[in-house]
């Protein structure tokens, strides 16, 4: 399996959109966190996440060309901004994010070691972060397709049992029936 291929097929330019569920494991929670919602892409330095259940906020987080950007979350009435700088990981999630969406192999490569498994049919692609400050936190995030379809991003940071699963377009619409958890991780890993 390619990496280049992987990259090639899953790039979507702005402006974009698809559904996704996304569920978050902790030893914190009774059980997991269950959120649905959209992800929108209006353009290509603007990546917003949409939570309409089992409450609603609008995270966006917009970069600049020249500077580490900013997040805006929008929740309850209450709209909160704060610089990428602050928070490095998810400016470089961000903009791996994005150069995933645009087909920019090189920019992944950058921020990530990519190690693509499977066929073309059926794929992952676990991405290994490069800078120590995210790999101290981010063991790793792994990418579940069949052809050309992003079906599942699994992101499992270095803090074990705090897995977050996001299911993406027909996997999330899949997922809309199923409660257990098991059968969530088993639709995102291509069942």
């Amino acid at each position: 399996m390619d990496a280049g291929w992987i990259v090639s097929k899953l790039a979507r330019p702005a402006p974009m959109r698809t559904s996704f569920v996304e569920v978050r494991t902790s030893r914190m929670l009774k059980a997991p966190l269950r959120l649905s919602g959209e992800y929108l892409r209006p353009d290509a330095r603007t990546l917003v996440r949409q939570v309409r259940a089992p409450y609603v906020e609008t995270t966006t987080i917009v970069s600049s060309g020249t500077g580490p950007g900013q997040a805006t979350i929008e929740r309850g009435g209450k709209r909160r901004t704060y610089s990428l700088s602050r928070v490095p990981e998810l400016a470089s999630l961000q903009s791996s994010f994005g150069a995933l969406l645009g087909g920019d192999r090189a920019t992944l490569e950058r921020d990530f070691r990519l190690v693509p498994r499977g066929t073309r049919a059926d794929w992952t692609m676990a991405l290994l972060p490069r800078d120590p400050g995210v790999a101290a936190r981010l063991k790793q995030i792994t990418l579940h397709g069949r052809g050309a379809e992003l079906r599942c991003i699994e992101t499992v940071p270095v803090k074990a049992g705090e897995t977050q699963r996001t299911l993406l377009a027909t996997a999330a619409r899949s997922a809309a029936a199923q409660l257990d958890a098991g059968a969530l991780a088993a639709l995102c890993r291509g069942g």
